[in-house]
């Protein structure tokens, strides 16, 4: 489905007709392909209100293209507003906050935020998407070439295989129309009932084999959602496969209709989970234009400041998707700058755990495991659940730690103190994605290395590692005594290769408690977590012996050893030395992007005989039963021995770290140990967010200040975050306390009376 639909139709100024454009209608021309709009004009802009959109044909396709709301073409969005373009009709689980009409000031910023996202490259050109277009076809094309052939194949008469369908749908992030330049693209293979999964990755592969387009061809069968992997002529994509009950694949096939879940397996359910959420989220937005140029903002500020990872806790392109779609859900006539602040706003205010829903969850007899606490006790222990829209629902963020939440926490209230400033005009939206400064942040971290001989071999180690770092920041999370395990979802090859070695490195920011005389060791966590991988890797058959994984401890100053200085000053604040978690310097780098000379980690290092050696078996791991905090650089190597027992000469060492408080005491006995006499702590400098808005405003802005005290404490805002009289979701609130790591689970207080007692 082309993106391009959604903001505007002709290239003419933002907010006007183009001079060639009648007042009604239009033209949206792009490969062939027509598709006529209207419009209306309301407050000094332009709004786009799609109805009798049908398919976007393709040239040189066999129908229609590929994706749209459900199914191959672009569906009119559910009407909800006036002639006027204003939405009067309630989205979502409460009713809208406000549904007062953008201001001129609020369209001035928004189209000072489509500028600077601009600035940052995140839009495609029209023949980078014309490319992407043509992609697509072909690829569709080569699917229905197959399905045919394998119909003849199993002995079905040709002019019936003719006509059995099957095609390609989109979805993520260029289903939704965010998608940024070199973007990959997720597609779903549909076919009909006759087609296994079997012939998908067997004869399928062997003909995309074939093609002179297509590189770096994978075939992951055995994973969780089994999918192909490869760059179809310079563009990465990701495909499934899902076979429906049909004999036929409609060309109009609406992949929303709950129906076609009726006697599917498990792996066809998820495959086709993706389209399904995706086009739900777009089914329930008052205003696609505002919702995509407000997710494209979210996501770059996401990306910037190292909370957008699915896969290490913090929270994956649909679960962003869904948390602006509910804002614009909250708010739905704001212009998009209007909806970055609100969305900061709600998020900064919001009661975890209480899930985050866009519409009241489907109930179906197809008997397939949904999200649900009342039932399902490991839901209860989610700490930030956000329910996917589409049946069967699921929690998009199970992987979210105590930690990852706390860090989010944290960003959503200083995005709030930003997103103040620009709207008084205080700042800009540079501003808002400037990165924050991690290596600042911390002085104490760990250093997960993952090591091979070989790309290929790394490729495939690389990802095992990172997913399950959370793993090892859960086990770090038990100790009382570290308030944050922080992971840099940023991996960085290291700065002095060694060898032939390709190496990938993670780095975990630790806070202590500011506890007196605690040790804490550290030995079976990272014992655990090396295990773990090793028999992971063994299990899915991936382990070569060239597989290693080192866990190291390293303090601030000892960073440079193993990053270049211009990756520890890039987001340095110059003139100020405390730790500060306000983000101080202008992006430089491609926005949003990790590096991905650190993703594949194609260099080395060598070893650092000032960090204290771990030493295990199995994997070249190197976890021994220490890891020791010191300052004294004459004594920061530990000495082990084969069997991973530290020198007794270690035994009585103790240092006392003049930089950050931290006495280090390293035993023979039950591992290294650290007390905490001051410790590190977050320099938060965010504006407050609690019940009065949370506005550091000067005095000149009380207006500001009692106006955003009164949204907060209206009884609209309290409903919508869950908690006002006439909050209606029935769903189990449950309070997980991290101060003593103990799961309280009691009825809410906005359940009805029978629904709480019943609880």
């Amino acid at each position: 489905t082309p993106p391009s639909v959604c903001p505007r139709p002709a290239a003419g100024p933002r907010g006007r007709r183009a001079p060639h454009e009648s007042p009604q209608t239009g033209q949206l021309t792009g490969l062939g392909a027509t598709a006529t709009f209207f419009r209306a004009d309301t407050a000094q802009r332009t709004m786009v209100l799609w109805e009798n959109v049908r398919s976007f044909p393709v040239a040189g396709g066999r129908g229609d293209l590929l994706g749209g709301n459900g199914g191959g073409a672009l569906q009119p969005p559910q009407q909800i507003g006036s002639a006027t373009g204003i939405v009067d009709k309630t989205l979502g689980m409460t009713s809208a906050i406000s549904t007062a009409p953008p201001k001129p000031s609020d369209l001035q910023r928004t189209d000072e935020l489509e500028e600077t996202l601009r600035q940052f490259g995140l839009f495609e050109s029209e023949e980078e998407l014309a490319h992407r277009m043509e992609v697509l076809s072909k690829i569709n094309q080569l699917v229905k070439k197959w399905i045919y052939e394998v119909s003849i194949k199993k002995n079905m008469p040709s002019s019936v295989a003719e006509n059995v369908g099957g095609k390609i749908y989109t979805f993520g992030s260029y289903r939704l129309g965010v998608h940024t330049k070199g973007a990959d693209i997720d597609t779903l293979c549909v076919a009909p009932r006759h087609i296994e999964r079997s012939d998908f990755f067997a004869s399928f592969v062997e003909l995309l084999r074939q093609q002179e387009e297509v590189k770096d061809l994978r075939a992951v069968e055995e994973a969780f959602v089994p999918v192909i992997k490869m760059t179809f002529d310079g563009i990465e994509l990701d495909m499934l496969f899902a076979r429906l009950a049909l004999k036929d694949i409609p060309e109009d096939q609406d992949l929303r209709d709950v129906n076609i879940l009726k006697n599917l397996d498990q792996k066809c359910v998820r495959s086709l989970n993706g389209c399904r959420v995706t086009d739900e989220i777009l089914h329930l937005v008052p205003n696609r234009e505002t919702f995509r140029l407000a997710l494209r903002a979210i996501k770059l500020w996401a990306k910037r400041h190292g909370v957008y990872s699915n896969v290490l806790g913090y929270l994956g392109g649909v679960s962003w998707a869904m948390l602006v779609a509910r804002t614009c859900q909250l708010y739905p006539n704001a212009a998009a700058a209007t909806l970055v602040h609100k969305f900061f706003l709600v998020f900064s205010q919001w009661p975890w755990p209480k899930p985050v829903l866009l519409k009241q969850p489907e109930e179906s007899r197809l008997g397939f495991p949904v999200w649900d606490p009342r039932v399902n006790v490991a839901d209860r222990f989610h700490l930030m659940p956000i329910i996917t829209p589409a049946y069967p629902q699921q929690n998009s963020t199970f992987n979210v730690s105590v930690s990852t939440l706390t860090i989010m926490r944290q960003e959503f209230k200083q995005g709030l103190a930003i997103t103040d400033e620009i709207m008084l005009r205080r700042s800009d939206w540079m501003k808002l994605f400037e990165p924050p400064n991690f290596f600042g942040k911390y002085k104490h971290f760990i250093v997960l290395m993952a090591s091979t001989q070989s790309k290929e071999h790394h490729l495939e180690w690389y990802g095992l590692v990172e997913s399950k770092i959370r793993i090892l920041i859960s086990n770090l999370e038990r100790h009382p005594y570290i308030a944050i395990a922080h992971v840099n979802p940023e991996s960085f090859p290291p700065s002095e290769p060694e060898g032939d070695k390709l190496q990938s490195m993670w780095f975990i920011g630790l806070q202590f408690n500011k506890t007196e005389h605690v040790n804490i060791d550290l030995t079976y966590d990272t014992r655990s977590f090396v295990d773990t991988v090793k028999r992971q890797a063994t299990a899915i058959n991936i382990f070569k012996q060239d597989m290693e994984v080192d866990i190291k401890y390293v303090r601030r100053r000892e960073l440079v050893r193993y990053l270049p200085q211009s990756v520890l000053n890039r987001c340095k604040k110059k003139g100020n030395k405390t730790t500060n978690t306000t983000p101080n310097s202008t992006p430089q780098n491609s926005p949003g992007m990790t590096s991905q000379a650190g993703k594949k980690a194609l260099s080395s290092s060598r070893s650092d005989s000032a960090l204290l050696g771990l030493v295990g078996d199995g994997m070249g791991g190197t976890v021994g039963n220490d890891i020791a905090l010191t300052s004294d650089d004459s004594c920061s190597s530990l000495s082990v021995t084969a069997s991973g027992n530290p020198a007794s000469a270690a035994q009585h060492k103790r240092k006392l770290d003049p930089e950050s408080g931290v006495d280090v005491a390293v035993s023979s006995g039950g591992g290294g140990g650290v007390t905490n006499t001051g410790g590190h702590s977050y320099n938060n400098q965010c504006a407050g967010s609690g019940g009065s808005g949370g506005e550091e405003a000067n005095d000149e802005d009380g207006a500001s200040k009692r106006c955003r005290s009164d949204e907060v404490n209206s009884a609209a805002f309290m409903d919508a975050i869950g908690l006002g009289k006439n909050s209606n979701s029935d769903l189990p609130f449950l309070d997980c306390s991290a101060a003593d790591s103990q799961l309280q689970v009691s009825a809410p207080p906005y359940l009805p009376r029978d629904a709480a007692s019943s609880w």
